[in-house]
């Protein structure tokens, strides 16, 4: 291409369209190249679109025993169940404040957080930190006969966890939380009484904090029902309760395999049941129709110890029939 070939070129800054390009305006006479460029006056703000306008706030820096809420850093199936309840804050500028150990187990702990925005005061709540131990610890009591029929995503993690390897502790204390989060979002959607589950990282599981108030207006956590002394009225439509909880388990194919008065929460007239890791399938599980016996033993002998009269092959064959 020659030379006054080349100055036809589209490209050529010489080209007869470049004549009618419209030039650049010139930079404001007080423009600054410093660290925060040309910064209009307030007042000449007027004609900015109000979509391109925003109240910035500064956060401090946090404290020990804080971090920032890890709502946003889960995948949205390691959040709760919608609608969310009013209370769970998703506020990206919330802090997580540690307000101490509320329940020690064998296998994990419950600690109490406080989520909460500090520039919204109102935005704020406190939840039960459900956190299963390390890989040091001991590994979840009868495990294997309540993971008959579990099967997991990986082989590679089901042979470590079969040999029983640092990585496989690791990854049965993962699968114990993820069973747990499952089990939890799975009776909530099916209506049944158990604590509302905010979210899962990890081996953290971040749930509703079940409370009742005191005789001096303080909330206090609600107490387990064998910490309870109910009345002869109240004591007949906590069995119901639990009989109504049970049937829709059943009925759905799930049995609790732990439960006891010491795993339910009386939250005033109303009954929670808590702890679910061990969650088992009543058609998957071999062992399924020995732990709803056990189940309907436990609770039924608590209630005949508060003078209630109940027989729990009654109840077993009253969910027998709810499940076939």
């Amino acid at each position: 291409m020659s030379h006054d070939d080349l100055s036809q070129h589209p490209q050529h800054p010489q080209h007869p369209q470049h004549a009618q390009r419209p030039q650049h305006p010139a930079f404001p006479h007080d423009f600054s190249a410093g660290a925060y460029g040309h910064v209009p006056p307030p007042d000449d703000l007027g004609d900015v679109d109000h979509r391109f306008v925003f109240d910035f706030r500064s956060y401090d820096d946090l404290e020990d025993g804080q971090r920032w809420s890890t709502w946003l850093s889960v995948e949205p199936l390691c959040r709760g169940p919608e609608p969310l309840p009013d209370w769970v804050v998703t506020s990206q500028g919330a802090v997580d404040t540690e307000l101490g150990v509320l329940k020690t187990g064998k296998e994990a702990d419950v600690h109490l957080v406080e989520r909460a925005d500090p520039l919204d005061p109102a935005v704020g709540v406190v939840m039960a930190a459900k956190r299963y131990r390390s890989p040091e610890h001991r590994s979840f009591h009868r495990a294997a006969s309540y993971t008959e029929g579990r099967s997991m995503k990986r082989s590679r993690d089901e042979r470590a966890v079969k040999r029983k390897s640092t990585f496989g502790r690791q990854v049965a204390a993962g699968e114990w939380a993820v069973s747990e989060w499952g089990a939890l979002v799975r009776l909530w959607n099916l209506g049944l009484p158990v604590p509302y589950p905010v979210q899962i990282d990890g081996t953290e599981i971040l749930m509703e904090w079940i409370t009742v108030v005191d005789e001096d207006g303080a909330v206090q956590t609600a107490p387990r029902l064998a910490q309870t002394r109910p009345s002869p009225e109240l004591l007949a439509a906590y069995f119901e309760q639990l009989t109504d909880a049970l049937a829709t388990m059943v009925q759905n194919g799930v049995v609790h395999g732990d439960l006891s008065a010491y795993n339910i929460l009386a939250a005033g007239e109303r009954l929670v049941i808590i702890d679910l890791p061990q969650i088992v399938d009543l058609v998957g599980n071999l062992n399924a129709m020995g732990f709803l016996q056990r189940d309907c033993a436990n609770i039924c002998g608590w209630f005949r110890s508060r003078g209630l009269d109940v027989d729990e092959q009654e109840l077993f064959a009253e969910l027998m029939a709810h499940a076939f």
